[in-house]
């Protein structure tokens, strides 16, 4: 049994992406992806995961912990220098 209803419809019917265009200021008419303000085009559901598990995750060096570190140590080579 088929259904009579257009599944079409229901994509006429979507959220649109809320993007705007840097020259015009159009909003892009595409429907914008389920959960998300935007479409598959304007970043909806993409980007890399952080940390290690990212592509281009070197060596850690200047990631935001090791970079509290060295200001800590910093910090506390300072105020020994002060002590003395």
């Amino acid at each position: 049994m088929e259904s009579d209803v257009n599944p079409m419809q229901r994509a006429h019917r979507s959220p649109r992406c809320t993007a705007r265009s840097k020259r015009s200021g159009i909003l892009c008419k595409n429907p914008a992806v389920r959960g998300w303000a935007v479409c598959r085009m304007h970043g909806a559901g993409g980007g890399a995961s952080s940390g290690s598990q990212h592509p281009n995750y070197r060596h850690g060096v200047r990631t935001n912990l090791a970079q509290d570190i060295r200001r800590l140590a910093s910090q506390l080579q300072n105020s020994a220098k002060d002590l003395m």
